[in-house]
């Protein structure tokens, strides 16, 4: 594995940048015969909710011209089972690649009993709090979208843990800047940019909606221009704050392109669900760009993007 891809992000050694996101490599055991889950970076689990969570009805899942959209409704087993069974597993085969723990709830109260439940339990380096969900008490306005409420979910989960916190954002925020800002001030550790864009994709044979939820979130190639600008923005406002760059990743120039916005880590998310080794591919292709360049250490082009004046 190629020396110039380490990096410590957030006080994690990180073999190389490239994660498998949130969603798309369950809790590690399900790709475990399928990809070499040491050769990569690491990965972020599957959804953590306190009770289990049997998701949406099907179709669940739905590719079209542009990309994909899913309405999975982050099923998980819950968090006695997760830590019951799928974190022992994670302690006993993944030692050397990061692995960060998304969480998500219906409350404020949510978070932080997942992150406190979860907190003591080996095998994982910290969590990733998914806000993009829906505040029960005000309304459905999802949490991200509140700062009052995205502010005291962030410092309640920060309370119950030591460990370094992640906060993936939509990209339906006005103002991603500000709302990374606040989470930062409560006590988050990065961000991660971005979550699916909501969306609507319509069999018109049978004029319904494709899922069975109806609308959905929406990734692929499209969203890679979306999240490096969020990553540029984010960077330049808030310098030294880690982020994960997600969206659209699927080669080692795509990687290249949100590092050199400021990202400190990138995570695949439809590629590996596509093609479940991409992030093998990938990470082998950019050891070779480094080689080919001169580049010892891939960490030091982070935010050198050259802007035009």
């Amino acid at each position: 594995m190629s020396e110039a891809l380490r990096s410590t992000v957030a006080g994690l050694e990180f073999a190389n940048p490239v994660l498998l996101a949130s969603g798309t490599a369950g809790y590690g055991r399900e790709l475990s015969g399928v990809i070499e889950l040491e050769q990569i970076g690491g990965l972020v689990t599957k959804a953590v909710s306190p009770e289990p969570r049997h998701g949406n009805a099907a179709p669940r899942v739905w590719d079209f011209d542009g990309g994909m959209i899913n309405a999975v409704g982050l099923a998980n087993p819950g968090l006695k089972e997760v830590r019951a069974e799928a974190l022992p597993w994670i302690a006993a085969h993944m030692r050397r690649s990061r692995v960060l723990v998304n969480v998500v709830g219906h409350t404020i109260e949510d978070y932080s009993e997942v992150v406190a439940g979860l907190d003591a339990s080996p095998g994982f380096h910290g969590f990733e709090l998914n806000v993009s969900c829906p505040n029960t008490r005000k309304g459905g306005l999802e949490f991200g979208a509140d700062a009052e409420s995205l502010g005291a979910l962030v410092s309640r989960a920060r309370a119950a843990t030591a460990k370094p916190l992640f906060v993936k954002l939509s990209p339906t925020l006005p103002d991603v800047v500000g709302t990374a800002r606040v989470a930062i001030e409560n006590g988050a550790t990065g961000v991660t940019l971005f979550n699916t864009m909501p969306g609507l994709v319509v069999d018109t044979e049978s004029r319904r909606p494709v899922l069975g939820f109806g609308s959905g979130g929406v990734s692929g190639p499209a969203l890679l221009p979306v999240a490096a600008l969020a990553v540029r923005r984010v960077t330049q406002a808030l310098p030294g704050v880690p982020v994960i760059g997600t969206g659209g990743v699927s080669t080692a120039d795509h990687v290249l392109q949100l590092v050199l916005a400021g990202a400190s880590l990138v995570a695949l998310g439809t590629a590996s669900m596509a093609d479940p080794r991409a992030a093998e591919r990938i990470v082998r292709d950019l050891g070779r760009w480094c080689e080919v360049h001169g580049v010892s250490r891939l960490a030091d082009l982070r935010g050198t993007l050259e802007w035009p004046a």
